[in-house]
């Protein structure tokens, strides 16, 4: 009997196909993408609408979140990258067909859009502020005379944020319950939902509050009809995708996702919302701060289920 000794790689880590490759950085990353899209998007959405006066939280303060959350996701992602060097070369190449190439640009630009937009109402938050240089002057006399052309281009780019933080997941062909084209407006719902509540929060004027209350109820409506039709294609598709729905309708992810997304991040604050606009007194914290950490919890029990959702069994 001959013996032989076969040496291989194999034990090497992550050689063999791990389930899960992405952690916490990237849920996380895809959280903050989103609740910065939405409150830029109600940002620039009202200020076109003419009412920046009206609704001074939402246009003029509340944007201040989004450079700052825009900033911790892109060191959450940085964080996550095993090479970290070569970041650099998602902007020396351009791939119409890559994901993470637009990915890459939309955030670059969505992040200079909201710092500059951040530094045209910043006497809002300081009034005594005083740009110290002339060319800091002059850019912000240049940036407050096409601040419409600003905003329209911040409303496109939120728009593009909020649904690229989906079809980021929805890219990979490998993983069925991230292959679907719901992922990206479930997403954007998500986001925008994240952002009417943050504007809710921070307002201190019940007229604005009241009205953010109304469109965050619409939002919920939206998502929670998202989420039913995503779970009715899959369903009615192949067999992989029908096991992958089974992750939430039975499965190892039911509980978390239904009663820490769907009940406690939808259906509850939503039923608060509407106690408010019918009259009852409901302290705004309360179905704020439900509807952020729903879309909070939405990102990570995503990630982490259609990372265990594969096609061979």
């Amino acid at each position: 009997m001959n013996e032989e000794l076969i040496i291989s790689g194999r034990e090497n880590l992550m050689v063999d196909p791990q389930l899960h490759i992405w952690h916490w950085p990237i849920p996380l990353y895809l959280f903050l993408g989103g609740l910065a899209a939405g409150v830029l998007f109600f940002a620039a959405l009202f200020y076109l609408l003419g009412k920046e006066d009206e609704y001074r939280s939402a246009v003029r303060r509340v944007p201040f979140v989004a450079p700052i959350a825009l900033i911790i996701g892109l060191a959450a992602l940085f964080y996550d990258l095993n090479h970290k060097a070569f970041f650099w070369r998602l902007y020396t190449t351009v791939r119409l067909e890559s994901p993470m190439s637009w990915g890459a640009w939309t955030l670059l630009v969505i992040t200079a859009v909201s710092v500059i937009w951040c530094a045209l109402n910043i006497r809002e938050l300081f009034p005594r502020w005083d740009w110290k240089y002339q060319w800091l002057k002059d850019l912000e006399t240049f940036f407050n005379k096409y601040k419409k052309v600003l905003a329209w281009v911040m409303l496109i780019y939120a728009i593009i944020t909020g649904v690229y933080t989906g079809i980021l997941l929805s890219a990979f062909n490998a993983r069925p319950l991230w292959n679907t084209s719901v992922l990206g407006p479930l997403f954007l719902a998500s986001g925008l939902s994240a952002g009417a509540a943050a504007i809710v929060l921070a307002s201190k004027d019940r007229k604005e509050r009241l009205a953010f209350s109304k469109i965050d109820l619409i939002i919920l409506g939206v998502e929670l009809f998202l989420i039913v039709h995503m779970f009715m294609g899959f369903l009615a598709s192949t067999q992989v995708q029908i096991d992958a729905a089974q992750l939430f309708l039975g499965g190892q992810y039911t509980m978390v996702f239904w009663i820490f997304v769907v009940i406690i991040g939808i259906i509850l604050p939503g039923i608060l919302d509407l106690m408010e606009l019918r009259g009852l007194h409901i302290p705004a914290v309360i179905p704020g701060a439900l509807v952020i950490f729903g879309s909070l919890m939405f990102r990570f029990v995503f990630v982490f289920a259609g990372q265990v959702s594969r096609w061979l069994y």
